[in-house]
């Protein structure tokens, strides 16, 4: 944004004399850098459904299938999986046409609008992605206190009393779940929270230039 901001101290000193190609000049670095940006999500999105994938493919052996059916998870893990799947691809293919939008944009009010459809699809993304964390976290929870045994030998230490044992279970996965959906928050702020900045950024400079 540099070159934009010096463009705009040129066009503040000549009292407005070349307003009209200074704003012409400012919409197209704008245009270029909000494409860029969206651009980057979009590569981005598909490196890390791909890096995902990846960690699937490495953690799927056979203990990890011992351990699903211990927990009675196997069918339900399969049927996430391929629901989630969909989902993000459903995502990417957002994420591509809302650039290819931007791209054979040619005015401030239309930009203007693809960049409130860009930034809306990028917290839609990061808010499914940690829901359905948050539940597969949730469901696995309830599995393991229903089929570990050791989870179920702490319960009935505390005899008839087990509600206690219960809360206390319930008490330290709950913490275990906030962690890591915090992490996994700050993952996405870090990776998409820049690009979301500078959206935000090129579309206040939009609105001066548009009223």
């Amino acid at each position: 944004m540099d070159e934009l901001e010096l463009l705009k101290k040129d066009w503040k000193k000549n009292d407005g004399q070349f307003k009209q190609v200074s704003e012409n000049e400012i919409y197209g670095m704008l245009h270029k850098s909000s494409s860029s940006i969206v651009k980057w999500i979009f590569i981005i999105s598909i490196l890390e459904i791909i890096l995902w994938t990846s960690l699937g493919f490495l953690t799927n052996n056979d203990t990890y299938w011992k351990m699903l059916n211990k927990y009675h998870l196997k069918t339900f893990m399969v049927i996430i999986s391929i629901i989630n799947y969909a989902v993000i691809i459903y995502f990417i293919y957002r994420f591509y046409t809302n650039y290819k939008k931007i791209n054979a944009i040619d005015s401030v009010n239309h930009l203007l609008k693809n960049i409130i459809d860009s930034r809306k699809t990028v917290k839609q993304y990061v808010t499914y992605n940690l829901l359905m964390i948050g539940f597969i976290l949730i469901v696995a929870f309830v599995a393991q206190t229903m089929y570990e045994p050791k989870l179920q030998e702490i319960i009935n230490r505390f005899g008839e009393n087990s509600n206690k044992g219960y809360v206390l279970v319930f008490g330290i996965y709950f913490i275990f779940i906030l962690v890591f959906t915090f992490m996994i928050w700050l993952f996405y702020r870090l990776i998409y929270g820049f690009f979301m900045k500078r959206l935000k950024r090129n579309y206040n400079e939009l609105q001066k230039i548009e009223y």
